[in-house]
């Protein structure tokens, strides 16, 4: 059964522009090291940053904000697949996530399913 749901879209230069005024103060405020590292392997890092950015802001929707969650505690990591998934410390719920993104826009949909 759905418990919540999230949708959240990021228009990419602007997570640019937050990185060329705020640096790696923003980085380290927002994103693990994994993620920082995972987007930075790319010639683009910030259309990787944005749909990680989109993915933190719909799962915080999903969740309806529960357990005063912060950007940083919520990690978007690529499983052995390929395919992105959510972990989240000290949260036990199974959250499905799908992104997409294109040059410039990055999108994140979440579904926060209850366990039995």
């Amino acid at each position: 059964m759905i418990e919540g749901i999230g949708v959240d879209i990021v228009e990419v230069k602007r997570i640019k522009k937050i990185y060329e005024k705020f640096g790696v103060r923003f980085l380290n405020k927002v994103f693990t090291e994994k993620e920082v590292s995972y987007s930075f392997s790319y010639s683009d890092p910030f259309v990787h940053l944005a749909a990680r950015f989109a993915a933190k802001e719909a799962v915080l929707k999903a969740l309806k904000k529960q357990n005063r969650l912060r950007l940083k505690n919520i990690e978007v990591i690529n499983n052995p697949d390929g395919a992105p998934e959510i972990y989240i410390d000290g949260v036990d719920k199974r959250i499905l996530l799908s992104v997409s993104h294109e040059k410039n826009y990055a999108l994140a949909f979440v579904l926060v399913l209850k366990h039995y």
